[in-house]
């Protein structure tokens, strides 16, 4: 997380949100010779407290549980150019949001593995303007297979924090003039970072 006080500011709850609706972060602990990673789909509980989630088998996290973790969530991200801001003696940066799920990782028992990709499918399904995927369209024979190979976790989640480094530390005008010229950019990721800057 930035260190800036000015990148700080954002509520836990409105972090929380933004790590409940992305949905996917990278899973991080230590391991004996360094950082282990893994990339996730999550489901956060209501209360923002924990996380659901699964891991292969064979994954070396999914073989280190329990153990203190984090999930790291990133959302949109643009470079600035410091022609941008028009105004004299600025440097380059990157502009981004990122959320930080920390606590401990817990194995959970086998048997709840189906009913959590019940909840996390029916909870990625919802809103995308179609009937909603669900498992009764695979064999039991299919199932089985994919439940050999998975196991479920929950991250009991200690702390939130969040970084929304859109140039809370520039002036509105100077904030605002960048965001236009970002905006103009390709690519949707830099529109919406130039969105959230008109918004900081």
């Amino acid at each position: 997380m930035h260190p800036n006080p000015a990148f700080r500011g954002e509520t836990e709850e409105r972090s929380a949100a933004f790590a409940a609706e992305r949905g996917f972060g990278v899973l991080a602990v230590n391991g004996a010779e360094g950082p282990v990673l893994a990339h996730v789909p999550f489901l956060l509980s209501a209360d923002r407290r924990s996380a659901e989630l699964h891991l292969v088998r064979s994954g070396p996290i999914a073989r280190m549980a329990p153990v203190e973790a984090v999930i790291a969530v990133t959302g949109p991200d643009a470079y600035v150019s410091p022609d941008w801001y028009g105004v004299a003696d600025q440097v380059p940066t990157w502009n981004y949001v990122a959320v930080h799920l920390r606590g401990r990782l817990l194995p959970l028992d086998a048997a709840e593995m189906r009913p959590m990709l019940e909840r996390q499918s029916a909870g990625f399904e919802s809103g995308l303007g179609k009937a909603p995927w669900t498992m009764a369209k695979m064999s039991e024979e299919a199932i089985a297979r994919m439940l050999r190979q998975i196991l479920p976790f929950r991250l009991e989640i200690a702390r939130i924090d969040g970084t929304w480094k859109l140039g809370q530390n520039k002036p509105a005008e100077v904030r605002r003039a960048a965001a236009a010229r970002m905006a103009g950019t390709h690519g949707s990721e830099p529109a919406e970072v130039a969105r959230l800057m008109d918004e900081a």
